[in-house]
């Protein structure tokens, strides 16, 4: 007889927070890195480009594959396995001697990277009703900006105390820890045998028709890729991720670029946008049921109203070129880090609130297919016009096309019920 835990399905989002945070330890690395590598290797503004964009691109192609791999394997299987590759992949980059090899292990990094998103979205389909959802994404995608938030601070110790190779080899080593633990300790709600009967019922009967363990119907593809819905969703990722990729891969070197910031200083401020990036995750999730409760509106208005105040405050990183102090350009980016992941966990939610769980993770996939795509076009504009025209003016494009996103999400996006395709 197994000794159930209380409240078991707090424990399973924390697994899975756990999991992103090392997944953006990983893929924040190389930014942090990047003033040395660039000096190691003579690297170039554009060459280093390609590198981000290797990442991205792969990770792009691999988002509706890996979708799909998860919802053939099953949560548990399928993100142990992506994990443990990231993992290994990571640890090959530090065997990198050219941005040719950096470009190839990033890439591999980044396919196994693309299940980190959709696995931890089914993982909160399985584990969470519907009203808890969006506030169990909202925990669960803190973890990208903890991640990145550790990434300066950590990849800089290694560097200091050993060298850049070792920082790629320390943060493969945690993620493959962790995908051995995820095999161990994650079922399903239904298997979990820790998890209290009152409990199970409380989650299994709090889930859409659509999410519950009897339903077997699965979209074809094609009708996932030709709904309303789905394009209510990916239009607005296609157009709010390149801010999120911009400030993963770019803040460092601008930082270093534009004020001349050396490695200490870059461990000492270059985590602050990812902190406020933690808030925007957390408050965003509660932003919802608040939204409901105090303006009587739909679950899926709701969440349009998170998106719509992200793309507002997004205005702020618009304005850095304003201002020649780096101070102000940090805090700016702190609102925008705060603004684009609660507008972004916004965005994954409706993924679970308007599929249902046979296909949860490929829609999330295809999604996150669209919003890499375009974060991997922005990371090569950056790349090609960084060092003529600067980054000001790109900081703007930014702030313009979160707001057109949250405009797409209202024009888009209808209730399940008006969604007649």
């Amino acid at each position: 007889m197994y000794k159930t835990i209380k409240n078991l399905r707090w424990y399973m989002i924390a697994l899975v927070t756990v999991g992103t945070i090392l997944g953006y330890l990983t893929r924040n690395s190389i930014a942090v890195a990047a003033p040395v590598l660039n000096e190691v290797m003579g690297l170039t503004t554009q060459q280093y480009s390609y590198v981000v964009a290797a990442y991205s691109a792969c990770y792009t192609i691999m988002q509706p594959i890996a979708g799909y791999i998860l919802d053939l394997l099953g949560t548990r299987m399928g993100y142990a396995v992506f994990a443990i590759l990231w993992s290994v992949f990571c640890v090959s980059t530090a065997f990198s001697g050219s941005w040719i090899g950096l470009a190839f292990a990033r890439g591999a990094v980044g396919a196994t990277e693309a299940a980190m998103i959709p696995a931890g979205l089914k993982a909160t389909s399985e584990w969470f009703p519907a009203k808890e959802r969006s506030i169990a994404v909202g925990w669960f995608n803190l973890g990208s900006s903890v991640g990145a938030m550790i990434a300066p601070p950590l990849v800089a110790w290694a560097i200091w105390f050993h060298s850049w190779q070792w920082a790629f080899i320390l943060c493969g080593l945690l993620s493959f820890i962790w995908g051995i633990f995820w095999i161990i300790l994650y079922r399903h709600p239904t298997k979990q045998k820790r998890l209290s009967e009152e409990e199970r019922k409380y989650i299994l009967s709090g889930q859409e028709a659509s999410h519950q363990t009897s339903n077997n119907e699965k979209l074809p593809t094609s009708k996932i890729l030709t709904s309303r819905r789905f394009w209510g969703i990916a239009l607005p990722r296609f157009l709010a991720e390149p801010a999120w990729g911009t400030f993963n891969a770019w803040i460092p070197l601008f930082m270093s670029t534009a004020y001349g910031f050396d490695l200490k200083q870059i461990a000492i401020f270059a985590w602050m946008p990812m902190l406020f990036a933690d808030v925007g995750c957390v408050l965003g999730g509660y932003m919802s049921p608040f939204f409901q409760k105090h303006f009587k509106v739909s679950l899926i208005n709701s969440r349009k109203m998170v998106v719509t105040v992200g793309g507002v405050l997004m205005i702020a990183p618009g304005l850095i070129g304003l201002f020649s102090s780096p101070y102000v350009a940090i805090f700016l980016f702190c609102i925008g880090g705060f603004a684009h992941q609660a507008l972004s966990g916004a965005l994954i939610t409706l993924s679970s609130d308007v599929f249902g769980r046979n296909e949860v993770a490929t829609a999330n996939g295809f999604t996150g297919m669209a919003a890499w795509l375009a974060s991997t076009i922005f990371a090569l504009i950056v790349g090609a016009l960084a060092d003529t025209v600067g980054f000001s003016p790109l900081f703007v494009i930014l702030s313009c096309l979160d707001l057109l996103a949250a405009l797409a999400v209202w024009t888009i996006l209808k209730e399940p019920a008006a969604d007649q395709k």
